[in-house]
């Protein structure tokens, strides 16, 4: 009568055992894996972790682990598994030290705190002259020899775009308004040359995730890829609210057709060289091709770095009856938008309105 008893004391004892031997091995990796987890030995001396584009976290690891920033990567991979980490990392250069948490390390990856000088970053509506200037602030490039290299630049076999612009001694640099504004990581063998090779390529890129019938409606439109590319950067110039760009466009379409001046303040301080707040009656009147107030039709060619944002609006313009535009004087940065000459001169009349309202 007693032997049941035991059998089943001696099976609660063996669970019991099993309970406490899965307990105390699952405390011993959990022991095991905040050791793993915990920060590398502090060191004063940064090391550098190139993060390229298409890594995966097994790659990401490895590196991070072959510099003692941490000190397992497996244990590393599965943490990030466990947090849904991974997914965001941003390639680039990046300078950490020893002894940093390891959340530390993924909110850096996450945020793509790469070493300062080697990112580059092109602002829309940027000319070359600026964006020379950007190249050189950064160690072993001179802005002048970048624009010397602009003026220089021959297209490689195979870059379809650039080919297409035109041999126009009018134009004020061949590759104005083809230098793509992003940001960019840049290589440790950077020249100026290589920086522009860069910059085309990645608007050739850029241009892929545009609709797939971008280059049928070029072509229905009757313009060349360097007239399209002119006209979105007047664009880019011309506008800061974004619903507002294909509208814009739809002025410049409408006033191309019937042969009215385009009249783009844009185009005059391109012109000058320089930008004013408020063009006076004079810059007007400067003689330049740029100028599209002395100058029917496009200018010879783009005025700044078209975003793609203009460039689809290039594209793909508004149907409208519009052929003017005010800008708004009431901070908004938006335009009113007239079909006919009075209503522009009323438009005029309401933006000054709404600066008094404003003020």
């Amino acid at each position: 009568m007693h032997r049941p008893k035991s059998r089943i004391k001696r099976l609660m004892t063996g669970l019991l055992v099993i309970v406490l031997l899965l307990a105390g091995c699952a405390a011993a990796a959990a022991y095991y894996i905040r050791g793993e987890l915990q920060p590398t030995s502090a060191s004063g001396q940064e090391k550098k972790v190139e993060i390229v584009s298409g890594d995966g976290m097994k790659n990401i690891a490895s590196k991070l682990e072959r510099e003692g920033l941490i000190r397992n990567a497996s244990v590393f991979m599965y943490y990030l598994k466990w947090k849904n980490e991974g997914g965001r990392f941003q390639a680039g250069e990046y300078a950490m030290k020893p002894g940093i948490g390891t959340d530390e390390i993924i909110a850096m990856l996450n945020n793509g705190q790469t070493v300062k000088a080697n990112r580059l970053t092109i602002p829309e509506g940027y000319t070359v002259t600026q964006i020379a200037d950007k190249v050189g602030q950064h160690d072993g490039m001179e802005a002048s020899a970048f624009v010397k290299a602009t003026e220089a630049y021959k297209p490689a076999v195979g870059e379809e775009l650039l080919a297409g612009i035109p041999a126009d001694t009018k134009l004020k640099n061949r590759l104005e308004g083809y230098l793509f504004p992003d940001t960019y990581d840049i290589p440790k063998d950077a020249t100026e040359q290589k920086m522009i090779t860069l910059m085309v390529d990645q608007l050739d890129k850029r241009l892929q995730s545009l609709p797939a019938d971008w280059k049928d409606k070029l072509r229905a439109s009757g313009l060349t890829f360097h007239q399209m590319m002119t006209i979105a950067s007047l664009i880019e110039r011309e506008v800061v609210v974004d619903e507002e760009r294909p509208l814009v466009a739809s002025v410049i379409y409408n006033r191309l057709k019937i042969k009215q001046p385009l009249q783009i303040d844009a185009t005059v301080q391109y012109a000058l060289g320089k930008q004013k707040e408020r063009l006076l009656e004079s810059d007007l009147k400067i003689e330049s091709p740029y100028n599209t107030y002395k100058n029917p039709g496009l200018p010879p060619g783009p005025i700044a770095s078209p975003s793609l944002a203009s460039i689809k609006a290039a594209l793909y313009p508004a149907e409208s009856k519009y052929f003017y535009y005010v800008t708004k004087k009431d901070g908004s940065q938006g335009h009113l938008f007239g079909e006919t000459y009075a209503q522009h001169l009323a438009n005029i009349e309401k933006s000054k309105q709404t600066e008094k309202n404003a003020k």
